[in-house]
């Protein structure tokens, strides 16, 4: 018995932890495709008052204005990309959740293997370095034993 209730606390937490859509009923199209496009665009557009949430996730008053000028504009017949460009030349780039590929954003996009190859070039002079240190140290040959040193070192090993 303890067992399923467990079970059933764990379901309950998992439903809650499921992520939250802030588009409400008022908001949606009566056509379920215009919908679902309107919903795949929000998926892909940033919220301007959180900036980490989707316009489809996010509560704020603007998000819910930018969801509904979505689905103005597929209502007056824009395709996907037309809506796309006219939020980016109202709002900016910054309205995109991944921005397009341009030379404005190019080293946003290239900035990530940047650091990786300095991270890797660094990695291989460090061990190159290592490499050659160690080396030296195993080629250089300690001198032999003096006559006095060999006599104190019986001499300890003796007693």
């Amino acid at each position: 018995m303890r067992t399923l209730s467990l079970v059933v606390v764990a379901v309950l937490m998992l439903g809650l932890a499921a992520p939250a859509v802030a588009v409400q009923p008022d908001e949606m199209l009566p056509d379920p495709t215009m919908e679902q496009r309107a919903r795949d665009l929000s998926q892909h557009l940033r919220c301007l008052v959180c900036q980490n949430q989707s316009i489809d996730d996010s509560d704020a008053g603007l998000a819910r204005d930018l969801r509904l000028l979505v689905r103005e504009r597929l209502k007056e017949g824009d395709s996907d990309s037309e809506v796309i460009d006219f939020l980016v030349k109202r709002y900016g780039e910054f309205v995109l959740l991944k921005p397009r590929f341009s030379w404005h954003t190019a080293l946003l996009w290239a900035a990530p293997a940047a650091v990786l190859l300095a991270g890797v070039a660094g990695l291989v002079v460090a061990l190159r370095r290592r490499r050659a240190g160690t080396s030296a140290l195993v080629t250089a040959a300690a001198p032999p034993l003096s006559d006095e040193e060999k006599r104190k070192l019986a001499e300890l090993t003796k007693g």
